[in-house]
């Protein structure tokens, strides 16, 4: 696909989103809702806004939020038809649905509201696939991987070693995703998804004294990290990862990664978000519509934690610290 198709297939979409962006939350509203007395004042606010379904200001909490991301991906698959464009952004979704089939079948127990519907595959498939070790009816990416963690959880019954098997295959299968799109904003998206998760397998693993196996079954290659000198970093300490982490891209996320692994992983959702801000200012392409999504998602998630936030009684200077950039 080149990019003057592009371009030109996706005028009337990039329209579209620009009138969508405008019901994005600013930081006036996060201001707002990090302000209000309590998560009642914060839905209420939120069902202002036109979050959830009209009419419907009951218990908005996950339902609520359940349903903005709904909506979002009802307008995403309205303006682009062939939803494998965006498969980089659905792909999590999947892998967990891999993760829950797996506990399921090994603990021979249904665990109701476990599996996410916005996946490239039928969860119901993967649960099938997983229950009756039918491997051949998932998508061949995913074959090698359900086998091999199902197998380490049934022979181990270690739940970790299934569960760092599988990320990493999806790291790998999000990274591929992204060079495949042969757009820059999705391929940019995807190696900052994978290095992130990186850092955290390593710092992790640091904290908790994994030997150089572990760290190895874990980590994913990606472009930015050298994934041999991180796990030797990892082995070392969190100070050598910081050390490591300075001679790449990655080196304004060393103090924050010093504050706390909050304080890291709120800087990755902000450092993604501001690569995606000059899209705010494109006419053509697959990236406005891609900024979009991740806007979404960013609000999704920042909503969630001022909810979470005032529930447990947490300060607004707390709740602050935790909220992600906004888009617009």
């Amino acid at each position: 696909m080149t990019g003057a198709y592009i371009d030109k297939d996706y005028v009337y979409a990039v329209a579209r989103i620009r009138g969508a962006e405008l019901k994005l939350l600013n930081q006036t509203v996060m201001d707002q809702l990090i302000a209000a007395r309590d998560a009642d004042e914060c839905v209420r606010l939120l069902a202002e806004k036109g979050w959830g379904d009209e009419g419907n200001t009951g218990d908005a909490s996950e339902g609520m939020l359940s349903r903005e991301r709904e909506k979002m991906w009802e307008l995403i698959d309205e303006l682009v038809p062939e939803k494998s464009i965006f498969n980089v952004f659905r792909l999590s979704a999947d892998y967990n649905n891999l993760k829950a089939a797996i506990k399921e079948s090994v603990m021979e127990y249904e665990y109701p509201g476990i599996y996410i519907s916005e996946s490239t595959i039928d969860p119901e498939l993967i649960r099938k696939a997983v229950k009756e070790r039918d491997y051949g009816a998932l998508p061949d990416s995913m074959v090698e991987v359900a086998r091999e963690a199902h197998e380490a959880f049934l022979h181990t019954g270690d739940g970790q070693i299934c569960d760092i098997m599988v990320d990493r295959a999806c790291l790998s299968a999000i990274l591929e995703s992204g060079k495949q799109s042969k757009d820059e904003s999705l391929e940019m998206y995807a190696e900052l998804t994978a290095a992130s998760a990186d850092i955290k397998v390593a710092v992790r693993g640091a904290q908790t004294g994994k030997d150089r196996e572990f760290l190895q079954k874990a980590l994913c290659e990606c472009d930015t990290l050298d994934i041999n000198a991180l796990t030797n970093a990892a082995l070392q300490g969190q100070d050598a990862i910081c050390t490591y982490l300075a001679t790449t891209d990655y080196a304004d996320a060393v103090e924050e990664l010093k504050k706390s692994p909050t304080a890291f992983e709120r800087w990755c959702d902000n450092l993604v978000i501001r690569r995606m801000k000059p899209q705010l200012y494109n006419a053509f392409g697959l990236g406005p519509i891609a900024a979009y999504i991740l806007a979404r998602e960013n609000e999704i998630k920042s909503v969630r934690i001022i909810l979470t936030g005032k529930q447990n009684g947490f300060s607004e200077e707390t709740i602050r610290e935790r909220v992600r950039e906004t888009y617009v």
